[in-house]
């Protein structure tokens, strides 16, 4: 029995590597990096808190954080008329993220200023309003694709159990979406729109 369970342990291994080697070599280019591991997609807040590119100052999310996935929730009606025929009405996207284990540290500068002032204010409505920066590194060399939003970031709480004062935030996406490209020099992004 175990020489059975361990030849099919085996397959799966060779199954896997085959699927490895198949993401790499089915873009059949040199600009691919194969499996994107999940630093590939970078996730920046706009510290500036505006909704302009000039003057945008980004912090990248990431310290930390275990986990963050864009929650697309989509959103969908069924209609059903009298004659027994469905059909789908596609309503579009609801965006957001959660990041759960943002530590309270002065030293993330504007980023933490900005929480801690919504938070222990009460800030709302433009005060919340800022831009999103996601950049997909699916390539070997810049520009790499990239999508920025407008989005609405608030604290749920603050305080936390031992170990830091924590103030985790929902980040809701408000459209204006805009894609570009950018590239990233001394971990500093620069975006341009595309054209």
């Amino acid at each position: 029995m175990p020489y059975e369970e361990n030849e099919a342990l085996s397959e799966n291994e060779n199954d896997n590597e085959d699927i490895k080697e198949e993401v790499i070599t089915m873009a059949g280019d040199t600009t691919t990096v194969g499996r994107l591991k999940r630093s590939a997609l970078l996730h920046y807040i706009n510290t500036a808190f505006s909704t302009s590119l000039t003057g945008a100052a980004w912090k990248v999310i990431g310290k930390d954080v275990e986990d963050l996935s864009v929650e697309l929730n989509p959103s969908t009606e069924t209609i059903k008329n009298i004659l027994d025929e469905t059909s789908i009405v596609d309503t579009g996207y609801e965006p957001s993220f959660d990041i759960d284990t943002y530590y309270a540290d002065p030293s993330d500068g504007e980023l933490y200023t900005k929480l801690k002032d919504i938070a222990m204010n009460r800030k709302t409505g433009d005060d919340c309003r800022t831009l999103i920066l996601e950049v997909l590194i699916d390539k070997t060399t810049g520009g790499y694709d990239a999508w920025v939003e407008e989005a609405v970031i608030k604290p749920t709480s603050y305080g936390g159990a031992q170990g830091g004062v924590r103030i985790p935030c929902s980040v809701t996406f408000c459209g204006n979406r805009q894609q570009g490209t950018v590239t990233i020099t001394d971990k500093v992004p620069a975006f341009t729109p595309a054209t």
